[in-house]
């Protein structure tokens, strides 16, 4: 018998592969990290699997390496402005590492946050925390050689990616950027596949009705999130998903979002005719 190759037997390969980036800017930690990241054939293939449960088996929003790539720079922004606002990361405060071992904590946890969705969507957050304990050893070995670096690590990130869920309760000011960051992946490109596919719902309509979302250093607090929506649905997003996400992340005394619609702009309509 013959042994076939995948695209001789029908099988469809995942699509072609959406590298990955943040900006690793001074941090040559992290510069390895994403270096690890971006090699790794396994876990490219289960960003895909991940995107195909949600998008094509579930119609939902976006879940794969472009929702991760954007949660990693969210929270990395964010991250970088509270620590330029000298609030300090419980990596550095409770362990006695540094501000870049933190960001190393931000960008695995985001990028392996929803990585359980490979498996089923129900208790997601349960399984990428199995996915991720046998992802990270390998993720971590260039930039980590000291196995006592690497626990720590391991076990901060995987503590942000236990508390992003419902009802995460984030011990450490990473988990609660991750947490944050994962609710401000909005804008409506996220919802555009399950909403075109005619996924007419409250979450996909409000998705639709952002327009940006903006990440930049505040005045009142040290993060302001900036939103611009196209239609008053968006406000779903905000006060039902984003204000639960960032309720109880420890986030609260550091972020303040502001959303409007453009002056002069006219509300777009989403939505001719919705039958039950």
């Amino acid at each position: 018998m013959t042994n076939k190759q995948p695209s001789e037997v029908g099988l469809h390969a995942p699509e072609e592969r959406v590298h990955v980036h943040v900006p690793t800017r001074h941090n040559l930690t992290l510069q390895k990290v994403m270096e690890a990241v971006q090699a790794d054939e396994e876990l490219y293939a289960l960003w895909h699997c991940q995107n195909v449960n949600a998008v094509t088996r579930l119609e939902m929003s976006d879940h794969g390496p472009v929702h991760m790539q954007i949660i990693a720079n969210m929270a990395l922004r964010m991250l970088r402005i509270l620590v330029g606002r000298s609030i300090e990361p419980h990596i550095v405060k409770d362990h006695g590492l540094t501000a870049d071992d933190a960001e190393v904590v931000v960008v695995l946890a985001s990028l392996l946050h929803d990585v359980g969705m490979s498996i089923h969507r129900t208790n997601h957050e349960e399984y990428s925390l199995i996915i991720a304990d046998r992802k990270l050893p390998a993720l971590l070995a260039a930039a980590y050689p000291d196995v006592e670096r690497r626990a720590i690590l391991q076990s901060e990130i995987l503590h942000a990616i236990i508390a992003h869920r419902r009802d995460g309760k984030p011990l450490t000011l990473e988990a609660g950027v991750v947490r944050v960051a994962d609710a401000l992946d909005m804008a409506k490109g996220r919802s555009r596949i399950p909403f075109e596919q005619g996924a007419v719902n409250i979450h996909s309509v409000s998705a639709m009705a952002v327009d940006n979302v903006e990440i930049g250093e505040g005045e009142e607090k040290p993060v302001q999130v900036r939103i611009t929506l196209r239609n008053s649905a968006g406000i779903f997003q905000l006060d039902s998903l984003l204000k639960e996400k960032l309720r109880g992340s420890g986030l609260e005394p550091y972020v303040e979002v502001m959303a409007s619609i453009d002056e002069g702009e006219a509300e777009v309509s989403l939505v001719q005719t919705f039958h039950l």
